[in-house]
C-alpha cells in the first residue's frame, strides 16, 4: 500500500470546515530555551511549513455548527510537540471548554520534540489533563489521526477521543519504525502500525478520508450536542393496557387480540420463534434511525463482532446504542469479554456526554471457552451490571429476542425494560437448564414453561415494563415490527430525559432492590 500524501494543517481545515469560517486562536509561540542550532532549525521549519509552530488552533463552522479545532502541521519539524506547541494546544482546549464548544483534533506527528528533551516529553501530561477536563465538562472530543501519528502524541491526546477515526493508509503507532530498527536491529513487523489494522483490532472506530470524516463528525455532533426533538402526538401516546399487559401500538392498529402479545404462546414456542434466522435484530432497528455513526471496539485493542455499537437518533431522540448482533452470532461465535468491555465503553460514553443509553439484548449466550475465562468474562458481566445500576444517564434495555445467561443479564438493569412479545430471559438456554435438572436436554420445553422466562411473565415479575407486540412473529413483519420497537424506545427516552438524573438513579435503585419481593 502506498503511503497517503501528507495533508497540511491548512488543507485539512479547508476540507473540514465551512469555507471562510476558520478563525485562528494562535498567538506568537512562547519563547523556549534554544541553542543556536535549534533556533536555526525553528526558523528553517517556519519558512518551510509556512507556520510559526507545529500546530494550528482556532474555531470554525462545520456545516453551520461552531467547533474548536486543533491541527498538527507535519512539515514543521515532523509535527513534533515541544513546550510552545503544547502551550498552544492546552490554551485552545481550555478555551473550547470555557466556551462549551465541541473539540476536534487532528494530530500528525513524530511525537516529542527531541531538541527540547524531557521537559517536552512531559508536556503530554498537561495536554492529556486539559482534554480530560474538557471531557469531564460533558463536551465532545473527536479525533482524526493523519499520516503519521506516533509516539507521545498518539499516546496522549491522539488516543483520548470519544470517537476516533483515521486517514486511510496512515502510519499510526507508539514507537516509530526507524527508531525500532535502530534500537533492535530489525524491521518492525509489516502491517501492524496502520490505520486499517488498528481499526480491525478495536483501537480506533474507522478509517475514512477527510471528506467522509466531515460528514461523520457532523452526524456525531447532531447526536451529542442537539437535544431531543419533540415526539409527534401519535408517537407520544402509544401505550394501551389490557389485562395488565403493556401493548405498544406506535401508530399501527392492533391486528389481533391482545392475547397475541404472548399470553397464549407457550414459552418453548417463543424460544423457537426467537431463534428464527430471519428474525429482525439490532441492525434492523438501526435502519430506522437517523444520524447513525458506527463505533467499533473497546478503544483499547479489543473488538467483538457479535455486538453493534453506534450513536444514533431514534425518532429524534439521541442515544448511544449498544447490543447483541444476532447476525454475528453462531454456536461457534458467541460474545466474549471484549463485547462486555465494549458495552462498558458505551456506558461511559453515554454518561460522560449526558446522552441516554439504549441496550439491546439478543444473545444465544456468552462464550464458553478457556480464552473467555482467562480474559475475565465473569468479572466483566459483574462490572457491566454494577455500572448500569449506578449510571448517571437515562437507560433503556430492549429484550429483542433470545436472552440467555449472564451475557443478557449484563445489559438488563435499565430505567425502562421493553420486550418483544417473543423475547425471553433465562439463566441458561432451556436445554442447559434441562441438563442440570433432568440430566438431558429433552425436557427443555418443560424448563421453559416452568422458569417464568416469557415476556408476559417477566412483566408480571416487575422485570419488564412494556411488551411490544408481534403479529404473531416479528420475522413475518420485520419492517413493521422494527418501526414499532423504535417508536417504543423513543417514547421511553422522551419520558426519561425529562427527569433529573438523581431521581432516575433513586427510582432505579428501588426498582432493582425490590426484585422478587411481594409488591
Amino acid at each position: 500500500m502506498l503511503a497517503p500524501v501528507k495533508i497540511s494543517a491548512r488543507e485539512l481545515l479547508g476540507e473540514l470546515l465551512d469555507p471562510g469560517s476558520f478563525e485562528s486562536w494562535d498567538r506568537p509561540p512562547i519563547e523556549v530555551p534554544a541553542s543556536p542550532a535549534y533556533r536555526a532549525e525553528l526558523e528553517t521549519a517556519a519558512l518551510s511549513a509556512g507556520t510559526d509552530e507545529s500546530v494550528l488552533t482556532g474555531a470554525g463552522l462545520l456545516r453551520g455548527r461552531r467547533i474548536a479545532v486543533i491541527a498538527c502541521e507535519f512539515s514543521f519539524l515532523a509535527g513534533s510537540v515541544g513546550v510552545a506547541a503544547a502551550e498552544r494546544i492546552v490554551s485552545a482546549v481550555e478555551r473550547a471548554t470555557e466556551l462549551g464548544l465541541p473539540l476536534l483534533a487532528s494530530p500528525t506527528s513524530g511525537g516529542t520534540r527531541m531538541q527540547e528533551g524531557t521537559v517536552a516529553f512531559v508536556q503530554m501530561v498537561k495536554i492529556a489533563g486539559a482534554i480530560a477536563a474538557h471531557r469531564s465538562a460533558g463536551h465532545p472530543y473527536l479525533v482524526y489521526l493523519r499520516n503519521p501519528t506516533m509516539g507521545g502524541v498518539f499516546a496522549s491526546w491522539g488516543s483520548l477521543g470519544h470517537m476516533t477515526f483515521a486517514e486511510p493508509g496512515a502510519l499510526i503507532g507508539f514507537l516509530g519504525p526507524r527508531v525500532y530498527k535502530a534500537l533492535y536491529g530489525r524491521n518492525f513487523p509489516e502491517g501492524v502500525q496502520t490505520a486499517e489494522n488498528l481499526y480491525h483490532s478495536g483501537v480506533i472506530d474507522g478509517v475514512v478520508p477527510v471528506s467522509v470524516f466531515r460528514r461523520i463528525a457532523h452526524r456525531t455532533l447532531n447526536v451529542l450536542c442537539d437535544g431531543p426533538q419533540p415526539l409527534t402526538e401519535m408517537e407520544s401516546d402509544t401505550r394501551e393496557f389490557d389485562n395488565g399487559v403493556g401493548i405498544l401500538q406506535a401508530g399501527h392498529e392492533l391486528r389481533g387480540p391482545a392475547l397475541q402479545v404472548g399470553d397464549n404462546v407457550p414459552a418453548w414456542q417463543s424460544v423457537l420463534i426467537s431463534r428464527r434466522g430471519d428474525r429482525p435484530g439490532i441492525r434492523d432497528l438501526l435502519r430506522h434511525a437517523t444520524d447513525r455513526v458506527p463505533l467499533s471496539g473497546t478503544g483499547q485493542g479489543e473488538s467483538d463482532r457479535t455486538v453493534v455499537h453506534a450513536l444514533a437518533r431514534l425518532r429524534g431522540q439521541p442515544c448511544v446504542l449498544f447490543g447483541h448482533d444476532r447476525a454475528g452470532q453462531s454456536p461457534d461465535q458467541t460474545m466474549g469479554p471484549a463485547a462486555l468491555r465494549e458495552a462498558r465503553r458505551a456506558m461511559h460514553l453515554a454518561a460522560e456526554l449526558h446522552v441516554p443509553l439504549v441496550l439491546v439484548i439478543d444473545t444465544i449466550g456468552a462464550s464458553l471457552s478457556r480464552e473467555a475465562e482467562e480474559r475475565g468474562l465473569a468479572p466483566e458481566i459483574a462490572r457491566c451490571i454494577a455500572d448500569l445500576v449506578t449510571l448517571d444517564t437515562p437507560t433503556v434495555s430492549v429484550l429483542l429476542g433470545q436472552g440467555s445467561g449472564g451475557g443478557a443479564l449484563a445489559l438488563l438493569p435499565a430505567d425502562r425494560v421493553l420486550a418483544a412479545a417473543n423475547g425471553w430471559l433465562a439463566p441458561l438456554p432451556p436445554e442447559g437448564a434441562s441438563a442440570i435438572v433432568y440430566r438431558d436436554t429433552l425436557h427443555a420445553p418443560i424448563m421453559a414453561a416452568t422458569q417464568g422466562i416469557r415476556a408476559t411473565e417477566l412483566r408480571a415479575d416487575g422485570i419488564v415494563d412494556t411488551i411490544v407486540p408481534e403479529y404473531p412473529d416479528a420475522a413475518d413483519e420485520p419492517v413493521d415490527f422494527a418501526l414499532r420497537m423504535v417508536s417504543a424506545i423513543a417514547v421511553e427516552l422522551a419520558e426519561l430525559t425529562s427527569k433529573p438524573v438523581a431521581e432516575l438513579r433513586a427510582v432505579r435503585h428501588r426498582r432493582y432492590r425490590r426484585l422478587g419481593l411481594p409488591s
